[in-house]
C-alpha cells in the first residue's frame, strides 16, 4: 500500500482530471448526513420549544448551521486531497474509505450530537480528520509535502482536546463553547496554510492541486445538496396527509428545485473546470470557489428545510423563523452564485443582486401569508433570475470564462 516513490502519490494531470467511482461513492454518505440535518431542524422548527420558547430555535439554528460547518470541513478536505494526490493510489482510496465510514457514523449521530451521540459525532470527526495527515505523512516520508501533513495532522491534535472536553465536561447546550473555536481554528488554520511554530507554514494559493478536478467536485457536491432537498421534497409528501395544498406545495418545491439547478449550471457552473484551467493561479480559484460553495450548499440546505416545512404546513399562520427560512435560503443560494459568477466571469448580473434585494424584503411583506405564499413568491424571484440568464444568452454564443485570478 505504501509506495516506493512518494512522488508517485502526486496526481497525474490528464489521468486524475475526473472524478473517481469511490468518491462519487463517498458523496452518497452526504445525502445521508445532510438529510440528518435536515430533519434535525425541522425538529427544532416545528417542536414545543419553538411556539413557548423562541430563543430555542434560534439555538437549534446555531447547531445546525455548525453541523453543516463540520460535513462541510470533512467533505473539503477530502476533496482537496483527491485533488492533489492521485486519487487511484492505494493509500489515498484508503483514506476515502476511512472517512466515509467516519462520516457514515457523524450523519447518524448528527440528531443528537449536542446530547447522547455527541461521542460517536465526535469520534467519527475525529478519525475523519486525523487519519487523512496521518496516513499521507506516512506515505510521503521524505518528500516537501509531508511538512504540510504534518503541520495538518498537529493542528488537528491540538484541536481534539476541545473536541473530547466538549463530549465529557459539557452538557447539550454548552458543547458549542468547547467545539466551536476547535472548529473556528481549523478553518483559520486551513486559510492560514496550517502554520505550527517550528515548521512554517505554506500558502494554500500556490498549492499544486488538479483544478479540473477540484472543479468537478464542487460541482457534484452541489448535486448532493439538490438531490438531498429533492428527497426531503418526495419522503415528506409521500409520508404526510395528502391534501390540494400539499399537492400544490410538493409542485412548488419541485419547480423551486429546477429552477436552483438552472441558475447554478448556467453558464458559470458549466464552465468552472475551464475556467479553472485559464486561470494564473487554479489553487486560488480553487479557495474561493470553496467558500462560494459553501454559501450555494448552504442555501440549497436551508431551502430543503424550508421545502419540508411548507409541504407539511402549506396553510395557516407563518413563524417568522419558518419566514427566515423559505426566503433565506434562497437569498443565501444567490449571494454564493453571485459570488461564483464572479470567480468565473469576473462580474456579478445585476439580476442576481436585485433576486437578493427581493427576497431580503419579502420577508416583512410576507408576514401575514401562508407557508405556501411564501415559497411561491421565492419560486418567482428565482423564476425572474432564469429568464434574465435567457433573455442575455439569446442569439448569442456562449460565454467564455474570464476569471479574476
Amino acid at each position: 500500500m505504501w509506495p516506493e516513490d512518494p512522488s508517485s502519490l502526486l496526481h497525474k494531470g490528464e489521468a486524475t482530471r475526473r472524478a473517481s467511482f469511490l468518491e462519487l461513492f463517498f458523496d452518497l454518505v452526504f445525502v445521508f448526513a445532510l438529510t440528518r440535518v435536515v430533519d434535525r431542524a425541522v425538529e427544532d422548527l416545528t417542536g414545543r420549544a419553538a411556539i413557548h420558547q423562541p430563543e430555542a430555535v434560534f439555538a437549534g439554528a446555531a447547531k445546525t448551521a455548525f453541523l453543516l460547518l463540520v460535513l462541510w470541513a470533512v467533505w473539503q478536505s477530502t476533496a482537496w486531497t483527491t485533488s492533489r494526490y492521485d486519487p487511484y493510489q492505494p493509500v489515498v482510496q484508503l483514506i476515502v474509505l476511512v472517512t466515509l465510514v467516519a462520516s457514515m457514523v457523524m450523519g447518524v449521530a448528527a440528531p443528537r450530537a449536542f446530547s447522547t451521540n455527541a461521542d460517536s459525532f465526535v469520534a467519527g470527526y475525529l478519525i475523519a480528520q486525523l487519519s487523512r495527515p496521518l496516513l499521507l505523512a506516512i506515505a510521503l516520508r521524505g518528500h516537501e509535502r509531508q511538512r504540510l501533513e504534518l503541520r495538518m495532522l498537529i493542528t488537528h491534535l491540538a484541536m481534539a482536546s476541545l473536541w473530547i472536553l466538549g463530549v465529557f465536561f459539557a452538557w447539550a447546550g454548552t458543547r458549542l463553547i468547547f467545539w466551536l473555536p476547535a472548529l473556528g481554528i481549523e478553518y483559520v488554520a486551513y486559510r492560514s496554510g496550517w502554520p505550527v511554530p517550528g515548521l512554517g507554514r505554506s500558502v494554500p494559493g500556490k498549492w499544486s492541486i488538479a483544478g479540473e478536478h477540484l472543479a468537478e467536485r464542487y460541482q457534484q457536491f452541489f448535486l448532493v445538496a439538490l438531490g438531498e432537498a429533492v428527497l426531503v421534497t418526495g419522503l415528506t409528501y409521500a409520508n404526510g396527509e395528502r391534501s390540494r395544498a400539499s399537492a400544490v406545495a410538493f409542485a412548488v418545491t419541485i419547480v423551486v428545485s429546477v429552477l436552483i439547478w438552472r441558475i447554478y449550471f448556467y453558464r458559470a457552473g458549466q464552465i468552472l473546470a475551464e475556467a479553472v484551467r485559464q486561470s494564473r493561479r487554479p489553487a486560488r480559484i480553487g479557495s474561493s470557489a470553496a467558500d462560494s460553495h459553501l454559501f450555494i450548499t448552504s442555501g440549497v440546505i436551508i431551502s430543503a428545510i424550508g421545502f419540508e416545512l411548507v409541504i407539511a404546513h402549506p396553510t395557516g399562520h407563518t413563524p417568522v423563523t419558518w419566514l427566515a427560512v423559505i426566503l433565506g435560503g434562497p437569498a443565501l443560494y444567490m449571494v454564493g452564485r453571485s459570488r461564483f459568477e464572479r470567480e468565473v466571469f469576473n462580474r456579478v448580473s445585476p439580476s442576481r443582486l436585485v433576486a437578493i434585494g427581493l427576497l431580503l424584503v419579502l420577508v416583512p411583506a410576507l408576514l401575514w401569508a401562508p407557508p405556501l405564499g411564501a415559497l411561491a413568491a421565492a419560486g418567482l424571484v428565482l423564476t425572474g433570475v432564469a429568464l434574465a440568464d435567457a433573455r442575455r444568452a439569446r442569439g448569442k454564443p456562449p460565454e467564455a470564462p474570464a476569471p479574476p485570478m
